[in-house]
């Protein structure tokens, strides 16, 4: 029979649970406050108690998923604190009173590619209403038929927000556009198509008290909107919420933070990206451009992917031959780590070289190079072992090697365990690479 109340409490410590296999009860409360097990798995709870423990252990930005998309659940002002958890998104924003809405939505799934293991895309497509009603229907439609993208209906208007969810309610779009004046229509349209709401106010205590309204009526599925009047007002709106959740625990404001980057700096696309920066790192949740381009994306990217990535655990690229110049079976090889940093310098200055080369990636566990060499992670026993792995005699006929310079004191272990190639050593610093590919070319 299921407890009641916290009775689950006065259960014998010196037991063991059949279900869980925890002794119950201190032991397994403790796993539980460590994020280790669920408190759903103990059989004793009530729903009801279950529930009660489940909001009160729940992290204090609440979890808002859209689509494959998760945001929020952060714990902590500062990743180094603790790893963040749910990377921002990015979104396009499209309207129906733009002239080439089509050429945007077209242009938005040219950036896709991946950067150590993670698709680099634009996830969502934001579309605003123009105040043509058959319009912007029809432009959802479009966004929703984009691929792999989730959509954020933003419009104020409930009549247009009912037809643009009708029209895409299988897409299961984020409806932004919950205000004062139009908060119970909304909530009833979030309601009766199971999506996710936008809140707007001018001010925080007009947020806050929206935001708290909301809830009221039984919705905690909202995403919070920063400002649209200013950077510095959509600055302190993002600050501030994340305060307000994370350090005083205040559940009201435990909301992802969607910023309007297109908004606070329309047509000034350098602007635009130099606030998606800043707004990765405090704190948007989603952040609405323009446009995105190369240009912006990689740089952008590249940053988000450090900012979310455990900084206990190094950034790896696969292990394997990565030509590049062009380079071919008959290429000489380079051989480095798996180090995504280590990775980036030597191909960027191997590729600034011109010269066709064979960069060959081996598993050194993510350290750099003299850290992997001191860890035993690069050492000639394991560049054999790759060669064997990768048959990379197989598959390239060149029998140039060029080691790190750092490491050259490996070069007799090397040829030892590879006789059939040459090795040379290469310099200690990548920079220096570009002259001696050229003269050793």
């Amino acid at each position: 029979m299921a407890l009641k109340g916290l009775d689950i409490f006065k259960l014998s410590p010196k037991t063991n649970c059949k279900e869980c296999g925890v002794p119950t009860c201190m032991a397994f409360c403790m796993k539980v406050a460590q994020g280790a097990l669920p408190i759903e798995k103990c059989p004793h709870m009530g729903a009801d108690v279950i529930a009660k423990l489940s909001e009160a252990t729940a992290p204090p930005m609440k979890t808002v998923q859209v689509g494959d998309f998760k945001m929020g659940g952060e714990t902590v002002l500062c990743r180094h604190e603790k790893t963040f958890v749910s990377k921002n998104l990015y979104a396009v924003s499209v309207s129906d009173a733009d002239a080439d809405a089509d050429a945007k939505l077209e242009a938005l799934t040219k950036v896709d590619y991946e950067r150590i293991g993670e698709r680099m895309f634009v996830e969502m497509v934001f579309v605003t209403y123009g105040g043509n009603k058959d319009a912007y229907v029809e432009l959802a439609k479009k966004a929703a038929a984009v691929p792999s993208r989730a959509v954020i209906l933003d419009v104020n208007c409930p009549e247009a927000a009912e037809a643009a969810l009708e029209a895409i309610k299988d897409a299961k779009p984020i409806l932004n556009g919950a205000t004062e004046e139009n908060v119970d229509a909304m909530n009833a349209l979030a309601a009766k198509y199971g999506v996710v709401l936008g809140v707007k106010a001018d001010s925080l205590d007009a947020l806050y008290d929206l935001t708290a309204k909301i809830e009221g009526l039984g919705n905690k599925n909202l995403i919070l909107n920063a400002s649209a009047a200013s950077i510095k007002a959509a600055y302190q709106f993002a600050v501030e919420i994340r305060r307000a959740a994370i350090k005083n625990t205040d559940r009201t404001f435990g909301y992802p933070v969607l910023v309007n980057a297109a908004a606070l700096a329309a047509g000034d696309k350098t602007m635009q990206a130099a606030l998606a920066s800043l707004f990765t790192l405090k704190y948007g949740s989603i952040i609405v451009m323009e446009e995105m381009n190369y240009a912006q994306a990689l740089p952008l990217y590249g940053l988000r992917q450090n900012i979310y990535t455990d900084p206990q655990k190094p950034m790896k690229v696969e292990p394997g031959i990565y030509p590049l110049n062009g380079a071919d079976e008959n290429a000489v090889c380079i051989v480095t780590v798996d180090f995504a940093l280590t990775y980036f310098v030597v191909s960027g200055e191997v590729e600034r070289s011109g010269v066709p080369c064979n960069l060959l990636i081996s598993d050194a566990g993510g350290y750099s190079v003299l850290t992997a060499w001191a860890a035993g992670k690069l050492s000639a026993s394991t560049i054999a072992k790759f060669f064997t792995e990768m048959d990379i005699a197989g598959k390239i006929k060149n029998r140039t090697l060029i080691l790190p310079g750092k490491v050259a004191v490996l070069k007799g272990e090397v040829q030892e365990k590879l006789p059939d190639w040459k090795v040379v050593v290469g310099p200690a610093e990548a920079v220096q690479l570009v002259q001696f590919l050229k003269d050793y070319k």
